[in-house]
């Protein structure tokens, strides 16, 4: 599925999206992120926001099974306004170099907080190969 133009809109605006990775014994692992969206491929970071340790579980997730799922969605009390669109694909950590600075940029053009404080820690990019999606405008 390729994603239309109204589509692309609500993942390109969106501020917040779920990441869902694989943990070595197999079970889900998913945490909300912070995300930007271009040339098919989805970037996190790991940023300076407090967390209880630096051995994030999702790193070792994607270290040990490179697969995730990122999904966003909408949600209001009218819903016939509902819709949510996950991307699958092949996930890699990136802990410096050209890619990594590519991927900060984009973030901090997408959060106004980044661009007093970018992110010092990993990327994670998701290589987009599948789009499922659900709307209630379209039933589908």
């Amino acid at each position: 599925m390729h994603l239309d133009p109204e589509q692309r809109r609500r993942v390109t605006d969106a501020r917040v999206a779920r990441l869902a990775t694989v943990r070595p014994d197999g079970y889900p692992h998913l945490v909300p992120i912070s995300f930007a969206f271009g040339d098919e491929t989805i970037v996190t970071a790991i940023d300076s926001k407090p967390k209880t340790t630096t051995s994030l579980q999702r790193l070792r997730n994607i270290a040990a099974v490179p697969v995730a799922s990122v999904i966003i969605d909408h949600y209001e009390d009218d819903w016939s306004r509902l819709w949510w669109l996950r991307a699958d694909g092949p996930a890699r950590i990136v802990p410096d170099g050209r890619e990594w600075e590519d991927a900060i940029e984009r973030l901090r053009q997408k959060y106004h907080q980044y661009r007093s404080g970018a992110p010092r820690g990993p990327v994670i990019v998701i290589t987009v190969e599948r789009w499922t999606s659900w709307s209630a405008e379209e039933g589908t």
